[in-house]
């Protein structure tokens, strides 16, 4: 009898610096899932060797041709993939064009969501033309030549410099004056090829997660990020360095913006599944709240700590339940 239980891939791993992050949101969403619902395995990706890790310790090859793979001598197809790779293939639309191919379901937005987010000034720049705020930003492509003195006259000091095309935890700096310039450039190119250099924004940082159904728009509460380090870097964020204040400490009529802005944005994007928004909100000259978007990250972190799995908490919601909606809103 044909097991009626569907089975769902956890593609995690990668080829970005932040591999080891996306083992533990996959060893995270894994602990999550329904496992009386779904049969889950995870799919550990880097560079062309796939393979599922079993539950023995062993591991078994995908065969990429169908993205399949034997298990006790018998061919194990998967009918959804939860992609929790942070950084390239899974977060730039490369891994989501493969699944296209092969017409397998998969939790993120498509091919061309997922290469804009991925850009962080195209992004800026495509979502610019809606309306949103964003800080104005310099692009560099590796080996192009700049004017440290005309970056400082447009954007200001301080500012941040870091890798237009990848993740949010490594290759960025907060650059104060114009010798710190040459240095954070050189760390931010060793992550991308792309480098974008952008304005400061003073303010309070918060980070809102949101997914829509055929059926429901879910808009979680706001996380506010406290840090002493000079921003949100990867200290903070994986090692503990941080104060996050789940709702964050928001006037109703901030949140209640914030969180029309994140509904607005995810419908902009036409997204899918689960996506985190990073806004930093500022003052205008009479102290009203500005709301300005950072940036998107469309596979958010999912380990028990990550914000989305506080935030789903702080609703009230069982994450459990939640993956279940996302899954299922695709058949």
């Amino acid at each position: 009898m044909k097991d009626l239980k569907r089975t769902i891939a956890i593609v995690c791993g990668g080829d970005s610096s932040e591999h080891d992050v996306s083992l533990r949101s996959a060893q995270g969403l894994y602990s999550f899932f329904d496992k009386e619902r779904y049969n889950i395995y995870i799919v550990d990706v880097k560079g062309t060797d796939w393979h599922v890790d079993l539950a023995d310790g062993s591991t078994a090859p995908i065969d990429k041709n169908d993205f399949s793979f034997m298990l006790d001598g018998k061919v194990v197809m998967f009918d959804y993939a939860y992609i929790t790779i942070h950084g390239q293939p899974g977060e730039n639309g490369v891994m989501q064009g493969y699944f296209e191919l092969i017409h397998l379901p998969y939790s993120t937005s498509g091919v061309l969501v997922e290469a804009m987010t991925f850009d962080k000034y195209v992004l800026n720049n495509y979502l610019r033309a809606f309306g949103v705020n964003v800080a104005d930003s310099i692009l560099l492509r590796r080996g192009e030549a700049y004017d440290e003195a005309e970056i400082e006259r447009r954007l200001g000091m301080p500012c941040f410099v870091k890798p237009s095309a990848d993740g949010s935890s490594f290759g960025v700096s907060k650059v104060k004056n114009t010798d710190q310039l040459a240095p954070a450039l050189r760390v931010a190119f060793m992550e991308s090829n792309e480098v974008m250099i952008e304005g400061f924004m003073d303010g309070m940082e918060i980070s809102q997660g949101v997914y829509k159904t055929k059926d429901k728009t879910v808009v979680l509460p706001a996380t506010e990020v406290v840090t002493n380090n000079e921003f949100f870097d990867y200290n903070a964020k994986y090692n503990g360095e941080v104060q996050e204040i789940t709702p964050a400490r928001m006037s109703s009529d901030t949140a209640e913006r914030v969180a029309a802005e994140t509904s607005r944005i995810y419908d902009i994007l036409h997204a899918n599944g689960i996506i985190r928004i990073d806004y930093i909100i500022s003052k205008d000259r009479e102290g009203n709240d500005v709301i300005n978007m950072l940036e998107i990250n469309t596979t958010p972190g999912m380990t028990v700590t990550s914000f989305i799995p506080q935030q789903v908490r702080a609703a009230g919601l069982d994450i459990k339940d939640v993956l279940s909606e996302i899954v299922e809103n695709q058949f």
